[in-house]
């Protein structure tokens, strides 16, 4: 055998052994993450188990919340939790795409770079900082002009009746809606931007105009990737803690009015986790956080879900 081919094998093992171990080291990687995820939730469920044990259920399904008497019950922060976040989604999703339409359909070239650095600018401040900016100018703004004509002419309804205090639900979630806005709008510039220029073109030499092209065409194709832009929105308004704590008010209370103070389950963690004493109390608080983790599985489960029917059903092709 030559030493030319000797030399050449002596390459290939090398490389077979490189490949080899690359492949364990993506491997382990990709093992590490179910592995912490079930450190996660074994700590989460250890912590909370003399809360399960005591209150068991019912603990969900509770209003009580008083740690001197040693009861607990986190209906309320479930119910500020998830009813902050919709208003927020419901509040961010029209104006981020309606960006993300503008800039990648209907904007001028000079105009589309600013406005995108601005965009994913405004995702990279801190949440402590919106908390600030919405205590000092956000809500005086809102106590002074939107909440006072909000209860003037749509106060026949009960979720714009009683008092107003600035710092409540609505608060929250306007929010909310702008610390989400830039997630929403980032993704679905690009999965807009991600739409073949042929699905737009046949639909204009059909003869449809352009804002038929984008409802008949671009947006049917990216829906499923629009409805993950909405997810990672949601993700994130489930999750935060600071910016809400500061401007919900962090009332343990059910309320129908959005001008009431409310609370969320991220908000009592790190409100109360610092100064709980008791045994019961510090277990109680895994368990809103076991429950949080909980609600934020299930409504991406079932929001991934809703992104697989929508692909099969022909839709998206974007996710």
């Amino acid at each position: 055998m030559s030493p030319s081919a000797t030399g050449s094998d002596a390459t290939l093992g090398g490389a077979r052994f490189g490949d080899r171990l690359f492949k364990a080291a993506l491997t382990l990687t990709a093992l590490a993450v179910p592995v912490l995820l079930g450190f996660l939730v074994f700590e989460l469920w250890a912590g909370s188990r003399e809360a399960i044990g005591e209150f068991g259920l019912g603990f969900l399904t509770s209003s009580e919340w008083d740690p001197v008497e040693g009861r607990f019950g986190a209906l309320p922060l479930i119910f500020g939790t998830v009813v902050s976040s919709a208003l927020a989604l419901l509040i961010a999703v029209p104006l981020s795409l309606g960006v993300a339409i503008f800039l990648t359909e209907f904007a001028p070239m000079r105009i589309r770079g600013p406005v995108s650095f601005l965009i994913e600018l405004l995702a990279a401040i801190p949440s402590v900082v919106y908390g600030l900016w919405g205590i000092f100018v956000m809500i005086p703004f809102l106590r002074a002009t939107v909440f006072p004509f909000l209860k003037d002419t749509l106060g026949f309804l009960p979720f714009f009746q009683g008092p107003i205090y600035g710092p409540g639900m609505l608060s929250a979630a306007i929010i909310l809606a702008i610390m989400v806005m830039p997630y929403i709008m980032s993704v679905s510039r690009e999965v807009l931007l991600a739409v073949p220029n042929t699905q737009r073109e046949a639909a204009l030499a059909l003869g449809a105009t352009r804002w038929e092209a984008l409802t008949g065409a671009v947006l049917p194709y990216a829906r499923s990737g629009i409805i993950g832009a909405v997810i990672l929105g949601l993700g994130r308004a489930l999750g935060e803690t600071m910016a809400v704590t500061m401007v919900i008010g962090n009332r343990h209370e059910i309320a129908a009015s959005l001008f009431a103070p409310g609370y969320t389950m991220a908000a009592a963690i790190a409100n109360e986790f610092a100064e709980a004493v008791e045994n019961i109390h510090l277990s109680a608080l895994s368990y809103v956080a076991l429950t949080l983790f909980v609600v934020t599985v299930l409504i991406n489960a079932a929001a991934r879900l809703l992104i697989w029917r929508v692909a099969q059903g022909g839709g998206g092709k974007s996710a």
